[in-house]
């Protein structure tokens, strides 16, 4: 990680607008062992979120001949809802809802899982060559953390285009365009890609904080230079940011009102207490019909892993 500055907002030289934080990912095997490899940048053991966006995994480009693809068991989520978005292919949702919904590039998947939701995701049998995309959680807040559960598919979004500038916007606002996706805290999330030679300026909330995830090609970002892989965090305090671009690029642009609660996050499920972590495993293993029964997909359900032999504790946004 690298920052500008250990603690910007007390210093009288460096505004919080000059953060800039490098969070590297991690590989995780998504669904298990033998499951796709994905890149998880939230949770970073640095910074846990970013508004109320608590969890981000992008996998891909990914070559589909020859493999199974994306295949993710029904397995079960509280206290979040997901945000499903590719670059290319496709996925299949199923949900405990009766949902069964494809989703593809350009389009939104939106599931609330309040007090409780199940679902799988899987490549159809009919698909293109290659797979990628992220897969980001928010975290709801604690007056709506046990909403009842609900599923949305977008398929025509906002879009912002300004020279080579072409924003798609996925929840909340940006300069004016507003997502139909329910949100449940200020926020923002948002597609950008520049064609080469662009160079522009964003505006954005001085009381949000923001990150930028490059999915393809290179982007200056704030006199920043970055590319796939790691998670930029840029701080709070901007009113604009620079955007440049010497190739065609694509990323991510997440941003929100900082998150104060103190979360406890644990394998699907977002809470509060270790009790109540203990209670939403223990409702998946020796099921209760809490979260319902995914039908159509064809494998078993993945068990919840033994909780950890120490308490959970809920912790806030920044380590």
């Amino acid at each position: 990680m690298s920052s500008l500055e250990a603690d910007p907002e007390v210093s009288g030289a460096v505004t919080r607008a000059s953060v800039v934080e490098v969070l590297e990912g991690a590989p995780v095997a998504l669904g298990g062992p033998r499951g796709m490899e994905v890149v998880r940048t939230l949770p970073n053991k640095q910074r846990r979120m970013v508004g109320a966006w608590c969890f981000l995994d992008a996998y891909g480009p990914q070559q589909l001949a020859g493999t199974a693809g994306m295949r993710v068991g029904p397995h079960p989520h509280t206290g979040l809802q997901t945000v499903s978005w590719l670059v290319s292919g496709e996925i299949l949702h199923r949900d405990s809802l009766g949902s069964r919904q494809e989703i593809r590039p350009g389009q939104l998947n939106l599931m609330t899982a309040g007090r409780g939701i199940s679902h799988s995701e899987e490549t159809p049998p009919v698909h293109g060559a290659v797979l990628q995309g992220v897969q980001l959680w928010v975290a709801l807040p604690g007056s709506d953390r046990d909403v009842a559960p609900s599923f949305a598919h977008h398929a025509d979004l906002p879009v912002l285009t300004d020279g080579g500038l072409t924003a798609t916007v996925l929840m909340g606002d940006l300069a004016g365009a507003v997502s139909p996706a329910r949100c449940y805290t200020p926020l923002v999330g948002a597609e950008l890609t520049l064609a080469a030679g662009t160079d522009t300026v964003l505006p954005l909330r001085p009381d949000f904080e923001y990150a930028i995830l490059p999915l393809d090609g290179a982007v200056t970002v704030a006199g920043h230079r970055a590319g796939p892989g790691p998670l930029t965090y840029l701080g709070t305090g901007r009113s604009s940011l620079s955007l440049a671009a010497g190739t065609d690029s694509r990323l991510m642009l997440l941003g929100g009102e900082p998150f104060e609660e103190r979360l406890v996050m644990w394998w699907n499920f977002v809470g509060r207490t270790h009790e109540e972590i203990v209670e939403a495993r223990a409702a998946w293993e020796t099921p209760d019909g809490r979260y319902g029964e995914v039908h159509g997909y064809d494998g078993p359900a993945i068990p919840a892993p033994p909780m950890p032999i120490t308490r959970l504790v809920a912790r806030g946004r920044v380590r």
